[in-house]
C-alpha cells in the first residue's frame, strides 16, 4: 500500500466527520427550536391572561345564544295565541242560532281540553323535539399548578379502587392465612348452596354500610393489608421555567408508560380474536364451542356450579401455587402461556422484519461472497493508482478546503484590543446560542450567535444584531464556575450546553445547542485554568 492507501483513509475519516457533524447540528437546531416553542407559549399565555379575550367572547356566543331562544319562545307564544284566537270567535257566530246541545257540548269539549292541558301539559312539552345545540367546551390553558392540582385528585379519586385491588390480591396471595381460609370457606359453601349472588349482594350493602358509618364520623378501618399514611405535599405557589418543564416530562412520561400498557392489552385482544395467530386462537374456538354445546345439554345450575367452583380453586389455590413455582406456571398455567405468547403490533412487525432479513440473508450469501471479490479487486486498483499520485499532499492541506480563518475587524466587534484575536482552534468560532436565564422575555432570553476563546477573554458575536449591543464578552478571570451542561434532558447523550457562572449574572449563563461542545469546553477550561494560574502566580 502506498500513498493512497492514507489519502482514502483520511477521506473516509473526512466523510464519516461531516455526516457526525450534520447531524449533530440537526439536534442542536431541534434542541433551539424547542427552547423558543416553549417560551413563545408563556407569553401567549399571559397575554391571553391579561387581554381576557378568549372569556369575553364565550360570553357573548351565550348572550347570543340567550337572544336567540328567547326570540324563538316568544315567536311560539305568539304563534300560539294567534292560533286561538280564531278558534274561539270561529264558534262565536253560530253561537247565537244553536240550540242547547250545541251550547253545552262546547262547553264540555272546551273544559275536557282545558282540565287535559292543565294536568298533562307539562308532560306533553317534555317531548316536543328540538334541535340539538352544538355546545363546545372552551380548553383550559395549560398551568403547572392545575396539572398538579388534577394530578392530586386523580391520586385521590383513584385511592378506593386501589385500595380494593391490593385487598383482593392480599386475599387471594393469602397474606393472612386464617382470613383468607374462612374467605374460602365461605366462598366455596355458598357455590355449592347456590348462595353465589345473593353472598356478592350482601357484601356490596355491607359495604355501603360502612361507608354510612365513616361518614357519620365513626372510625372503621379493616383492611388486610396494612395502610401508608403518604405526607401531603403542599403545592407550591410559583414554580421556575426548569421546575414546569421536569413538571410535564414527568407527567408525559407517566402517561406515555400507561397509554403503552394499555396498547399492548388492547391488540393482544385484537390479534387474539382476529386469528393473527392461528394456533393460540384455534384454542379458544375450540373452548367456545365446548362451552355452547355445554350450555345447550346441561342444567344452569351445574353449570354455575362447576364454575363457581373452579373459580374458587384456580384464585385461591392454583394461582397461589403458581406464583410461589415459576417453572411450574411456565409449564402448566394455560391462561398464562396463551397471555404471553401474544403478541402485540410492534412485537410482530419485528419478526416479520427477522424472517424478511433472515431469507434476504440466506439468499445472498453468494451475492455477497462475489461483492467481496469485486471489492477487493477495485482496492487493488484504486491503491495502485494512488501510488502514483504525488505525495506532497498532507492531511491539513485536505481539510484546509473544508476551513476558512476569520480575519478583519474583530477588536472592533467587541471593543478589545487588537491583540486579542480568537484562537487557533476556534478561528471560525463555534455556533450556538446563548441562553440567559436572567431575562424574561423570550427574544432577550435566547440569541443565536458564534463564541470565540481569546486568551483573556470569551465572546460571543450574536448574529440578529446589527450592533455590538447584544453581543456578549466575558473576562476569563471573572468566571466563577465552568462545566458542561444538558439543557433539554429529553434529548439523549450528555448534551450540548456549557454554563458559565460570573458575579455579574444570579443564575449561570448557558451556551447550548453546540456541535463540537467538548472541544470547544476543553479549550475554554485549559485556558481559564491557564489564565487563573497565572494571576494567583503573580498575586504570591
Amino acid at each position: 500500500a502506498g500513498p493512497g492507501t492514507i489519502i482514502m483513509a483520511s477521506g473516509v475519516q473526512d466523510f464519516n466527520r461531516t455526516e457526525s457533524d450534520r447531524l449533530n447540528e440537526i439536534k442542536g437546531h431541534l434542541e433551539i427550536a424547542l427552547l423558543e416553542k416553549h417560551f413563545l407559549q408563556e407569553e401567549l399565555r399571559k397575554l391571553r391572561e391579561e387581554t381576557n379575550a378568549e372569556t369575553l367572547r364565550q360570553e357573548l356566543e351565550k348572550e347570543r345564544q340567550r337572544r336567540l331562544e328567547l326570540e324563538q319562545r316568544v315567536n311560539e307564544v305568539l304563534k300560539a295565541r294567534a292560533e286561538e284566537v280564531p278558534a274561539a270567535q270561529q264558534p262565536a257566530k253560530p253561537q247565537a242560532q244553536a240550540n242547547g246541545t250545541d251550547k253545552s257540548s262546547h262547553t264540555v269539549s272546551s273544559r275536557l281540553q282545558k282540565w287535559f292541558l292543565d294536568r298533562f301539559g307539562e308532560y306533553v312539552e317534555d317531548f316536543r323535539f328540538q334541535p340539538e345545540e352544538n355546545t363546545v367546551e372552551a380548553e383550559e390553558p395549560l398551568s403547572a399548578r392545575r396539572l398538579t392540582e388534577n394530578m392530586r385528585r386523580l391520586k385521590r379519586g383513584a385511592k378506593p379502587v386501589t385500595n380494593f385491588v391490593k385487598n383482593l390480591s392480599a386475599l387471594l396471595d393469602w397474606y393472612s392465612i386464617y382470613t383468607s381460609a374462612i374467605a374460602f370457606i365461605i366462598y366455596i359453601n355458598a357455590v355449592w348452596h347456590g348462595w353465589a349472588i345473593p353472598m356478592f349482594l350482601f357484601l356490596a350493602i355491607l359495604r355501603l354500610s360502612l361507608n354510612y358509618l365513616i361518614a357519620r364520623g365513626w372510625r372503621i378501618q379493616w383492611s388486610i393489608v396494612p395502610e401508608v399514611s403518604e405526607q401531603m405535599e403542599h403545592p407550591k405557589e410559583d414554580l421556575t421555567v426548569s421546575e414546569k418543564f421536569q413538571l410535564v416530562l414527568d407527567v408525559a412520561q407517566k402517561a406515555q408508560n400507561l397509554f403503552g400498557k394499555m396498547a399492548d392489552i388492547l391488540e393482544k385482544f385484537k390479534n387474539l380474536f382476529m386469528w393473527v395467530q392461528p394456533e393460540i386462537t384455534q384454542k379458544l374456538y375450540i373452548a367456545l364451542w365446548a362451552a355452547f354445546i355445554a350450555s345447550c345439554f346441561l342444567p344452569y345450575r351445574i353449570l354455575g356450579l362447576a364454575l363457581g367452583l373452579y373459580a374458587g380453586i384456580k384464585f385461591f389455590l392454583i394461582d397461589f401455587i403458581f406464583k410461589r413455582c415459576p417453572r411450574l406456571r411456565a409449564k402448566y398455567d394455560t391462561p398464562y402461556i396463551i397471555w404471553i405468547s401474544l403478541l402485540t403490533d410492534p412485537q410482530l412487525k419485528e419478526r416479520s422484519n427477522a424472517t424478511v432479513s433472515r431469507r434476504l440473508k440466506c439468499c445472498c450469501t453468494d451475492f455477497g461472497i462475489v461483492f467481496l471479490f469485486l471489492q477487493l479487486q477495485t482496492a487493488a486498483s484504486r491503491s495502485y493508482v494512488g501510488s502514483s499520485a504525488p505525495t506532497g499532499i498532507s492531511k491539513d492541506e485536505d481539510t484546509s478546503r473544508f476551513h476558512t480563518t476569520k480575519r478583519g475587524n474583530f477588536h472592533e466587534i467587541f471593543n478589545l484590543s487588537e491583540n486579542e484575536r480568537p484562537l487557533p482552534v476556534c478561528e471560525n468560532g463555534w455556533r450556538c446560542c446563548l441562553i440567559n436565564r436572567d431575562r424574561k422575555m423570550p427574544t432577550d432570553y435566547i440569541r443565536n450567535g458564534v463564541l470565540y476563546v481569546t486568551e483573556n477573554y470569551l465572546c460571543f458575536e450574536s448574529s440578529k444584531s446589527g450592533s455590538s449591543k447584544r453581543n456578549k464578552v466575558i473576562k476569563l478571570s471573572d468566571i466563577t464556575d465552568i462545566q458542561k451542561y444538558k439543557v433539554l434532558s429529553v434529548l439523549p447523550g450528555s448534551g450540548m450546553g456549557i454554563a458559565v457562572s460570573t458575579p455579574s449574572t444570579q443564575k449561570p449563563l448557558v451556551f447550548g445547542a453546540m456541535v463540537h461542545r467538548d472541544e470547544a469546553f476543553e479549550t475554554i477550561f485549559s485556558q481559564y485554568v491557564k489564565i487563573t494560574s497565572a494571576s494567583s502566580s503573580s498575586e504570591s
